[in-house]
């Protein structure tokens, strides 16, 4: 957490709220009023973040669907590469480029729009050195899951599954850095567009690939290519020929400045976010290990796809408070930056509370739409309660780590992160899932308890958080990297 109480406004003062300002507008407006003006602020983002997601996730549950009819191993070995593997480079990448949120987002509320694009290609060379480092997970998965005792038929599968998976890691280093470059100026919807695009093409490609010409996970991973970088080339399109011409003067070499004090907050962003990611991660690797793990880690792995359904919509209200908080603490109104945490906070748990009962409604018959053994299915609906639980929680939880991500506090939540999930939550379900014999489930429970733990701890820091503080260290922040535009 970036430190600094000095109130002094070293930014012109044009790009400074006035807090007197904002006091007149909040008596001359209703309660309603203000909560309309500010919801449609956050939708703004939220709305094509959510459906982003959505596409972006589809493309990888459509992949798994179409695999799910090859085999039953097949099946499994995709499972675990991506809810594992993916999901581990996945989490880190994405958490380091939550950085970018804090950055750009701090710095267009402040007015130097000219940073956000120096900020975009420092989080480019940053997360394409990480890229490079994560590459050895995926050359050599067979004997790395050898390693952690899964099944050896599993394993081989997995191995051939996981060199696909390489050209698609590299496509999140700019899909998540664009995202979060967009979404700070609220550009995001050509992002939804391009997502909507190439889930169409992803749907027939797959259906051509597996089902018509028989290449089975070959064809499905060829398709899931395509599906991940056709939006990348059409980003890239929209920035370079001049659809932020704020934001983006060109590639510089300016950008190679100040590495250091990037690589620094994207990584408390990316313990932040991959702790919480990975947290799923070790479910499915404890799976794993118990009796029928097949079946057991095809019922968990399709659980888990559609808690990740629910958790794209947390997840692009989380973007939304990032962006909000951070827009306001960059534009210096503290009381702003407090009452659309307020806002997004309320609207998502709102949302989770429908899904959750409309979950509980209809679970025995979601199962089907990913495999067609009845003994999965079976499995699944074993688990349903557990799952709704967990969809409740995810409608919170998220949205306050995105709170976390706009003021710029990422390396506290993390610590928080490693005390509830994996010093309470993984313990207890150990002891509940081997010790006692609850098997998935226990592990399950022990996983809600640490979500249930760590939730209430952000609820707390939010609480507690002095918004004047975080104004005067955004402040702060934006003055220590800021550039002069003409030498960009």
């Amino acid at each position: 957490m970036d430190g600094g109480d000095s109130t002094e406004r070293l930014l012109p003062v044009s790009s400074w709220r006035d807090e007197k300002e904002v006091e007149v507008d909040e008596k001359a407006n209703s309660l309603g009023r203000r909560i309309w003006a500010e919801s449609k602020k956050m939708w703004v983002v939220a709305g094509p973040g959510i459906f982003t997601r959505f596409s972006t996730f589809g493309v990888s549950v459509i992949s798994q669907a179409f695999i799910g009819h090859v085999g039953s191993t097949e099946l499994a070995a995709y499972a675990l590469v991506f809810t594992v593997l993916v999901r581990f480079a996945n989490g880190f990448l994405l958490g380091m480029a939550s950085a970018l949120e804090t950055l750009c987002g701090q710095a267009y509320g402040a007015k130097q729009y000219h940073m956000l694009g120096i900020y975009l290609q420092r989080s480019w060379i940053v997360l394409f050195g990480c890229s490079v480092l994560l590459l050895p997970i995926y050359i050599f998965t067979t004997p790395l899951l050898r390693l952690l005792g899964q099944e050896e038929s599993i394993a081989v599968e997995a191995g051939t599954i996981g060199l696909w998976f390489i050209p698609i890691v590299f496509s999140y280093l700019f899909s998540f850095t664009f995202q979060m470059y967009l979404q700070s100026q609220s550009k995001n919807v050509i992002i939804t567009y391009l997502a909507l695009f190439s889930l169409s093409l992803h749907v027939f490609f797959s259906w051509l690939m597996v089902i018509k010409l028989s290449m089975g996970v070959t064809g499905a991973m060829i398709s899931m290519i395509l599906g991940m970088w056709i939006p990348v080339l059409g980003q890239f399109g929209f920035v370079l020929c001049g659809g932020c011409p704020l934001t983006w003067k060109g590639f510089t070499w300016k950008a190679f400045a100040d590495l250091w004090l990037v690589v620094k907050l994207s990584f408390s962003s990316g313990a932040m976010v991959c702790l919480e990611l990975w947290y799923n991660t070790i479910l499915v690797l404890l799976t794993g290990y118990m009796k029928n793990a097949e079946v057991a880690i095809d019922a968990l792995s399709i659980c888990l796809n559609i808690s990740g359904w629910e958790l794209m919509i947390s997840v692009g209200f989380m973007s939304a408070a990032g962006v909000r908080v951070a827009n306001e603490l960059g534009a210096g109104s503290a009381k702003a930056a407090k009452f659309s945490v307020v806002v997004v906070v309320g609207t998502s748990l709102t949302i989770g509370v429908i899904l959750f009962v409309a979950f509980l409604c209809f679970h025995g018959s979601l199962a089907y739409l990913f495999t067609s053994s009845s003994e999965v299915a079976d499995a699944v609906a074993d688990l349903a309660p557990l799952l709704a639980i967990t969809i409740l929680l995810n409608s919170v939880q998220p949205v306050l780590s995105g709170v976390a991500i706009g003021a710029g506090y990422q390396s506290l939540v993390a610590y928080v992160s490693m005390g509830s999930y994996y010093l309470i939550g993984i313990p207890i379900g150990v002891l509940l899932g081997y010790l006692i014999g609850y098997q998935v489930k226990g592990i399950w429970i022990g996983m809600i308890i640490g979500t249930m733990i760590q939730t209430f701890a952000l609820i707390w820091i939010t609480w507690r958080t002095d918004w004047d503080k975080q104004v005067a260290i955004a402040q702060v922040r934006v003055n220590k990297w800021l550039l002069p535009e003409e030498c960009n």
